[in-house]
């Protein structure tokens, strides 16, 4: 799965020239560029000339940058708070100069950068002071007007401030249209045009925005991109995400394919509605071809190890409204390692391992017991942690090597001291583990790249430690032979199998259900109320000054993860991972009007052993891939309800809504059996493993056991108050469920002989809101799902006859219902066309996919799904892969029913077809 990396160090502002927007405050805006001439304070009238410097006046929304065109000059910005005046100049006048054509700006502050183009620490000069400059082109009042607008604004409190900002942002963007000159076709049609802003880390730049059938379309209100127009063609796009931008859901960011002339772009939109609307009309363009991906699979293809650990915490960081764009969301990754002191390291060891199931803060109990007791003696809203373990501050922490104007931005022109910068790998995460106020967790950076943010290029001045060093590269543990190794080692760590079992647990606390609330607090993870989404309504504060403090205040303490899971999440799937049942017996005393409780079978045998099982043989995932109709037969009249092939392979047995049992021999191709069971239709039907019983549900509510030997019913079991829709058998235990609202359990035995048959005998009973259409039983018998008419699906043990688990999956009918051969998951299709998975212990949607159309039944072959289709096809889905493998036409008919056996499937369809599959 592709990912955007390190967005900041490559976006295109960066290395276009000597001003960029991160000399800027952050958020700053910049307007308008004048060729000037300054004219430093003290120079000689005969001086003038030859000390005057050329350059550029920046007009920007909180200061005014002069850039002169000598790379040895500084930089300087003129913050609109401290000056006092901005005016024409009304002095002597100097040769050939014009008097219209100079202002005077003064200033109690003036900041000098790049001096020699070097990047290091702002030079503040703070003394009351006049600047200068003359316009090369343009008079004094095409510029002042706007220049006092602005700093009227900067007189006023934040919140103010940036309304009145903002405005005139507005008015500047009322007045420009997109220049159509740009379009790359002048066929295209136009299909929405607004305005918005570019986001890049610490940077917003305003713009129009034009979409057309065929490209989306950024046009700059400025000069600081490399080209007039970013152009990006629909048909390289390949994925558009909403985003939430300052706590508002107005982001979206678009990503391209490799190759593509742009890799990506960030927009923000002025509401939520313009984002809908945008989002809207770009996913309905014809030229747009995304990824043919649901990002519903790709938990399950996490869980079956066909994604790394890297690349999944990379998807739940997007998911989460992480981005590399925004520095308050960057992507979050943990402390995986705990040793960096030693010189070898054995990734094998789960001793060097941080214990995932706790924060960082919580890993060193003296330290959170302190913080529990001040936690208890806090008014509401308590927290735990003043500070956070993902913002700014704490990214540009580990980056300030190739970041360096990123931190000056950040950091109002300074880099931090240099004993407390990132230095040493041991002593960060000593701080982190020991710190009062350190709980930072890793950026991806760590386990992605070639590990270039861990070297000083010199290219800045960092400064010189306590120990008279200066700042070099960071120090790698021993067991790091380079920076390229030491980033090896990390995501071989985060890829170990410690990491893949536990990784679930930290994925808990930072995405899922114990990330707020009661689990939040027993799992010592609670953080200061602004940084949970949801829990601050910008929208509903009024005081703008108020509103202004609180985004500040948010975006320093950093940002909650969007909350994804609230529910355990799945663990990731192990070689020996198969998921044991236990077995308990029924006592009768726990049930109300039931008969004699189920009896322990098989007394002989351990607990362990009657529960342990290995799967089927079944067909292969190239068999299944092969498969082809051998024989096609139309044995009934109307819809095949139920069939199954015989364990010899020899015989089909099927039933029908026509009221009909029918036996089919595949050796002679020739009917042996027709029976008329009911007078209504039969719904289901299962052979007993002795190849003589045959079970058959129907619509009269009645179960019939038919003897194969005798060709008649054996006995007639009044089941249910309503149509029985399903039977199945297991371990000694018959399941029958019915529209009647109910799934009951009965102790079944099949008889040796007929003489000797032993009536079912009642267990319990398993009530649901709305008639039973579907259920399945796992492979040790101790689990039953069934699916209603309603869309509910609900996990039953079977031994205590209490639900495990219900949930509400479906709109609409479930059509089929049915566990893996491991129990760990089961899948479920209903009248939605949806087809999903569900972890079986989180009860978390693994998988969700519309397909357009209707599965009506399922058959699990080991990491296998057979699915019949409404048209007709039967689809193979690999879901470990969450990928059809192939769809076959089998089928004029709706395919109704299947059974999966060794080296052969069965089929039946609306029409009363049944057609038998086979591998070439």
């Amino acid at each position: 799965m592709h990912f955007l990396k390190m967005a900041f160090i490559e976006h295109d502002i960066a290395d276009q020239e000597r001003f960029n927007l991160l000399l800027l405050e952050p958020g700053e805006i910049y307007f308008e560029d004048y060729s000037v001439t300054y004219f430093p304070k003290g120079v000689l009238k005969k001086d003038q000339e030859r000390k005057s410097q050329k350059g550029h006046l920046k007009i920007c929304s909180k200061s005014i940058v002069f850039v002169p065109k000598a790379l040895q000059l500084p930089i300087l910005k003129l913050p609109l708070k401290n000056v006092t005046s901005i005016e024409e100049w009304s002095g002597d006048l100097f040769s050939r100069v014009d008097k219209d054509k100079v202002m005077k700006i003064t200033s109690s502050v003036a900041v000098k950068m790049k001096e020699n183009n070097i990047i290091g620490p702002y030079s503040f000069v703070k003394e009351a002071s006049d600047y200068t400059f003359q316009l090369d082109y343009v008079s004094v009042d095409d510029c002042l007007p706007q220049m006092c607008q602005l700093h009227r604004a900067s007189t006023l409190p934040p919140g103010e401030q940036t309304a009145m900002i903002n405005a005139i942002v507005l008015s500047r963007q009322s007045r420009c249209k997109f220049n159509t000159s740009w379009l790359e076709d002048l066929y295209e049609k136009i299909q929405f045009e607004t305005q918005g802003d570019r986001i890049l880390p610490l940077v917003t730049n305003p713009g129009r925005i034009m979409l057309t059938c065929k490209r989306l379309y950024f046009q700059p209100f400025n000069n600081i991109e490399k080209v007039p127009v970013i152009k990006i063609r629909l048909k390289d796009i390949s994925r558009v995400i909403e985003r939430r931008f300052l706590l508002r859901k107005i982001g979206i960011e678009i990503f391209c394919k490799e190759g593509a002339p742009y890799s990506h772009i960030y927009l923000s939109l002025p509401t939520a509605e313009e984002r809908k609307k945008l989002m809207e009309t770009i996913l309905n363009q014809k030229e747009l071809q995304l990824e043919d991906s649901s990002h519903d699979d790709v938990m399950i293809k996490w869980q079956s190890k066909n994604m790394s650990n890297y690349d999944y915490l990379m998807y739940l960081n997007s998911q989460a409204d992480r981005s590399f764009c925004d520095l308050t969301q960057y992507p979050v990754m943990p402390w995986i390692i705990t040793d960096f002191t030693s010189p070898a390291i054995d990734l094998g060891d789960e001793k060097i391992y941080r214990d995932l199931k706790k924060p960082i803060g919580a890993l060193n109990e003296e330290r959170i017991q302190k913080m529990r007791e001040r936690y208890r003696e806090m008014p509401d809203p308590k927290f735990l942690y003043g500070s956070h373990y993902s913002t700014p501050g704490y990214v540009l922490f580990y980056l300030a090597r190739i970041a360096p104007e990123y931190v000056l931005c950040l950091q109002n022109g300074k880099f931090d001291k240099p004993d407390r910068m990132f230095n040493s790998l041991d002593d960060t995460w000593g701080n982190c583990l020991e710190g009062a106020a350190d709980f930072k967790e890793l950026i991806p950076e760590f386990f992605d790249g070639n590990g270039e943010f861990l070297l000083n290029k010199g290219v800045s001045n960092f400064g010189i430690r306590q120990d008279g060093r200066q700042i070099g590269d960071v120090e790698l543990p021993p067991w790091a032979e380079d920076h390229c190794d030491f980033i090896a080692k990390m995501r071989g760590a985060l890829e170990s199998d410690y990491a893949s079992q536990n990784l679930h647990n930290w994925i808990d606390l930072i995405f899922g259900y114990k990330q707020r609330g009661e689990e939040a607090e027993k799992s010592d993870n609670v953080f200061y109320y602004m940084t949970y989404e949801g829990e601050v309504d910008l929208e509903k504060i009024e005081d703008p000054n108020e509103r202004a403090r609180i985004e500040i205040q948010i975006m320093e303490f950093g940002q909650t993860p969007k909350q994804l899971f609230t529910k355990p999440h799945p663990p990731r799937f192990t070689e020996d991972g198969l998921r044991h049942h236990s077995f308990t017996t029924l006592s009768s005393s726990s049930q109300e009007n039931e008969e004699p409780a189920m009896k322990e079978t098989e007394s002989s045998e351990s607990a362990e052993s009657r529960a342990a099982y290995s799967a089927p043989s079944c067909l292969s995932l190239d068999e299944i891939a092969a498969l082809h109709v051998t024989h096609k037969h139309s044995l009934h009249k109307s819809c095949v309800t139920g069939l199954q092939l015989t364990e010899d392979g020899c015989n089909v047995f099927s039933v029908s809504q026509d009221t009909m049992l029918k036996m089919y021999s595949l050796e002679e191709q020739r009917q042996l059996r027709s029976f008329n069971v009911s007078n209504m239709a039969l719904s289901s039907c299962l052979v007993m493993p002795d190849n003589k019983t045959i079970v058959v549900g129907s619509w009269d509510n009645f179960v019939y056991f038919y003897s194969i030997e005798f060709g008649r019913i054996l006995d007639t079991l009044k089941a249910h108050d309503d149509a029985v829709s399903s039977v199945i058998w297991k371990k000694k235990i018959l399941l029958t469920a019915s529209w009647d609202s109910t799934a009951k359990v009965w102790q079944f035995t099949p008889p040796s002989e007929p003489h000797n048959f032993d009536p079912a005998v009642f267990i319990g009973q398993l009530d649901h809101e709305s008639g039973v259409s579907c259920q399945d039983v796992d492979e040790t018998g101790s689990l039953l799902v069934s699916g209603t008419k309603e869309g509910q699906v609900i996990i039953w043990d079977i031994n205590s006859l209490y639900p495990i688990a219900e949930m509400k999956i479906h709109d609409g009918t479930v059509n089929a219902v049915a566990f893996s051969f491991d129990g760990r998951r089961l899948i479920s299709c209903g009248a939605d066309s949806l087809l999903k998975i569900i972890d079986v212990d989180t009860q978390t949607e693994v998988f969700v996919k519309n397909v357009g159309h209707q599965i009506l039944c399922l058959g699990w072959c080991e990491s296998v799904v057979l699915c019949g289709t409404e048209n007709g096809d039967l689809e193979m889905w690999d879901v470990n892969k969450a990928s059809v493998v192939s769809t076959v036409k089998g089928h004029d008919e709706p395919v109704t029913c299947i059974d999966v056996r060794t080296k052969c499937v069965l089929t039946g369809d609306k029409g009363g077809g049944i057609c038998v599959w086979k591998p070439t």
